[in-house]
């Protein structure tokens, strides 16, 4: 891990050369502590790389925070990539103190190593996100799993259709309210245009001939919704698919924009 700063003060960049690559069986944790009124960001070089799976061994990460009051705490990381037979699980357990803590969380994945034909044929994904009230004996504010896998009737392939990327992202506390209500009124905004798209193929005709698999609603390159959580919507939770890693780095970088006053830097540019 290497610290870095930025031209803001109480800023603090981490950069996880660790989680660069990880080899079958390996387990990272990381654990750390934002101070009070502190500001930090978390991220990394380029995707984290999960190499194919020897046996049933599987590649751990976990990460665990404490973000103190009025502290910021951002996790914006590349994608995870992982091989074809890789297995992957990762836990990221975050404390806040209520109506105080901020946190930004990017969490997603790529569906494999497109230049060599890779397409989500790793064995196993799994991904867990937990946000706990620490001044309320860690009562749970937000918990999420996303569980990836290959299965005897389906492959992961067949349920992604064509999509090759899935994200999430999590926006909670005072200090990102305004970039909450922005990202919102955008993704709703998004979801409109998608609702109205007009159709694909061709009709049946009068012979009442069957239409094509095509006859249906045109495919968004990326759709996008977005939740509240929590007591009076004090986070929001946007999901995202998309058929190119490309397009999620620029709505990313599009729905972010408003963090490079919080953090110095304007995020996946």
């Amino acid at each position: 891990m290497l610290c870095g700063f930025t031209h803001l003060p109480m800023v603090a960049v981490l950069f996880l050369y660790a989680a660069a690559s990880l080899n079958s069986g390996d387990r990272i944790s990381c654990e750390f502590f934002v101070g009070n009124g502190c500001t930090a960001v978390l991220t990394t070089q380029a995707s984290t790389k999960v190499y194919k799976s020897l046996g049933s061994r599987c590649s751990e990460q976990l990460l665990e925070a404490r973000i103190g009051s009025d502290a910021l705490l951002v996790v914006i990381p590349d994608p995870v990539t992982c091989f074809s037979t890789a297995r992957y699980a990762q836990k990221q357990v975050f404390r806040v103190v209520a109506d105080s803590s901020s946190l930004l969380l990017v969490d997603w994945i790529t569906s494999g190593r497109h230049e060599s034909g890779e397409r989500w044929e790793f064995q196993l994904y799994k991904s867990t996100n937990q946000i706990l009230l620490a001044d309320d004996d860690d009562r749970p504010l937000f918990v999420d799993s996303v569980l990836l896998e290959q299965g005897s009737i389906s492959s992961i392939s067949d349920r992604m259709l064509d999509y090759q990327v899935i994200a999430m992202v999590v926006i909670l506390g005072p200090k990102l309210k305004n970039i909450q209500n922005q990202v919102q009124e955008n993704v709703k905004r998004l979801m409109s245009d998608q609702l109205h798209m007009p159709y694909s193929g061709v009709r049946a005709s009068s012979n009442h001939a069957k239409p094509n698999s095509s006859s249906s609603f045109n495919k968004p390159p990326l759709v996008a919704s977005c939740s509240p959580f929590g007591p009076k919507g004090m986070g929001v939770v946007v999901r995202i698919a998309a058929t190119t890693t490309e397009s999620v780095y620029k709505f990313l970088n599009h729905q972010l924009s408003g963090m490079e006053s919080l953090i110095g830097v304007l995020p996946y540019r």
